[in-house]
């Protein structure tokens, strides 16, 4: 407990940079992953903008990068991390890698949520005239809301448990302080302090998440 007591500026340093991360991660995964959910949605046979040759494309990546486990993603990621931001280490540097990998999952759960809005529906909005950038925007997008948030949430609770990773490239964090100081110190109150920190976190997320989707769903 005395190690611990000496250790909390760097525990709230690390509960920080945790949030930090999380929070852009998530803001960029969740642009992207809304983007390539959107594209695999419209262009899918019988979306509202049909397209076998984007769809198969977006598809094939989609398949091919999501099941790479995120410690080997880290390895991989790293030389277009630099090329983007100028650094492949470091809690910017593992944001980024945690927002594109985390992209690829909210793409097939955005598409999943839109393919779930009842085709009846659509095709009333087709009937009224509506084209198909109105019928995404209008109909589609809000009618699956609900189910978005929900997945969203979950998503947010992988990127909390892939900040805990992004401490193998420097990035900090929880994930970081708890293997540091706790494991490799055999400090075991040091490091069960960090993953309660975590819990707390994903609990508050999956709380906050649950409460909006409900008050979503009910109107």
């Amino acid at each position: 407990m005395d190690r611990l007591n000496e250790l909390w500026p760097e525990f709230w340093a690390a509960a920080l940079e945790t949030l930090y991360m999380a929070s852009i991660a998530l803001v960029l995964g969740g642009v992207l992953g809304l983007v390539w959910g959107v594209i695999l949605y419209v262009s899918r046979s019988g979306g509202i903008l049909p397209n076998r040759v984007v769809n198969v494309i977006m598809s094939t990546a989609i398949n091919f990068f999501r099941p790479i486990p995120f410690v080997i993603f880290i390895a991989v990621l790293q030389p277009f991390t630099r090329a983007v931001i100028g650094v492949g280490i470091g809690v910017n540097a593992g944001a980024f890698m945690i927002g594109i990998a985390a992209s690829f999952a909210i793409g097939r759960i955005v598409e999943q949520h839109l393919v779930s809005v009842p085709p009846g529906v659509i095709e009333a909005a087709r009937a009224m005239g509506a084209g198909p950038w109105r019928i995404l925007f209008t109909v589609a997008i809000p009618e699956a809301l609900g189910p978005l948030i929900l997945g969203y949430t979950f998503i947010v609770v992988a990127i909390i448990d892939m900040t805990a990773m992004a401490g193998l490239i420097g990035g900090g964090g929880l994930g970081a302080f708890a293997q540091i100081y706790g494991f490799r110190q055999f400090e075991p109150v040091v490091m069960w302090a960090a993953i309660v920190l975590i819990v707390v976190f994903v609990h508050l997320v999956q709380l906050l998440g649950n409460r909006l989707a409900r008050k979503i769903m009910r109107r």
